[in-house]
């Protein structure tokens, strides 16, 4: 009972914090350009205004319209579950939970292509081609990174993985998964969230058709992904795990707030990459993981 409980108030943690991120971003964002900009909690008043709106179907769509984004949403928000938080630890954890983790990842961008695709619109089947061809790219990165953190610490499974910190290669490591996080999750330079000309969106284009709820599930599904990859990125670098209740909470928080600071510090001084040149940017994240995993090789176990 008292484990069921636990895990309730985790997901809820999650779900409730997640929103706050991308809000954060677009004041950065626009602090960066002199301007106002929308509330930190404009997600929020968003995904509460879809929640009331009908759905508008396709005649084309199959039920897989509706599924593809609840699929994706589960996916992520069971991943979230297994990640350690610091010194609270995993809630869900055991022996090889970070395989589990890539593949639900896996699931949830599965999820979302698919029901793209449901809608036999030629703009949302391209922007599931970019985003899966971007993925190839991102998900090498994202293993090797893993791989580097498993080497280091001489564990498979999370907990232990993120408890100290990356060793030498920590500099490496967080350039690789910084880059991986702006790509999973569609941020400048891979794409821009905030575009409009269909013939450049990549994960814009593939929810053009989504309405009301599950355009809700969504976007706030990206939300939990975004705190997800600034949770791992946090922990994969600081040593939270290790240190007391209080330091590392803070310690964590702190971590994560960088990075959202960092998003919206990359999109307000850079423009997007065209696509020819994203490749040698995922090539150059999967590089710097790479290396970052032949020092914790060099160096061994912790």
């Amino acid at each position: 009972m008292i484990a069921a409980l636990e895990i309730i108030l985790r997901l809820a943690g999650w779900l409730v914090l997640a929103p706050l991120l991308p809000g954060i971003i677009n004041k950065v964002k626009a602090w960066v350009a002199g301007r106002r900009g929308p509330p930190v909690l404009q997600l929020y008043f968003d995904l509460a205004r879809l929640w009331r709106k009908s759905v508008v179907l396709s005649t084309l769509a199959s039920p897989g319209f509706v599924a593809g984004p609840a699929i994706a949403w589960v996916a992520i928000a069971g991943a979230a579950l297994l990640l350690p938080l610091g010194p609270a630890g995993a809630v869900v954890g055991f022996r090889g939970d970070v395989l589990l983790l890539i593949y639900l990842l896996a699931l949830a961008r599965f999820g979302t292509a698919w029901a793209a695709l449901e809608t036999g619109s030629a703009f949302e089947g391209m922007g599931s081609a970019r985003e899966v061809s971007y993925a190839v790219l991102a998900e090498a990165a994202l293993i090797t990174a893993v791989l580097s953190l498993s080497v280091h610490s001489g564990s498979i499974t999370l907990e232990t993985m993120l408890t100290p910190a990356a060793g030498p290669g920590a500099v490496l490591l967080a350039g690789g998964l910084f880059t991986v996080l702006l790509a999973e999750n569609c941020r400048v330079p891979f794409d821009d969230p905030n575009t409009h000309l269909e013939l450049t969106m990549i994960h814009e284009a593939m929810i053009l058709d989504h309405s009301g709820p599950p355009l809700a599930v969504i976007l706030h599904g990206a939300a939990v992904k975004l705190l997800l990859f600034a949770v791992l990125l946090t922990e994969a670098v600081l040593p939270v795990g290790a240190m007391p209740p209080l330091a590392g909470t803070g310690a964590l928080l702190a971590g994560v707030l960088a990075v959202t600071v960092g998003v919206g510090v990359v999109e307000s001084l850079l423009a997007r990459l065209a696509f020819r040149r994203v490749p040698l940017l995922l090539t150059t994240a999967f590089l710097l993981c790479l290396f970052a995993l032949l020092v914790a090789w060099k160096g061994g176990p912790a």
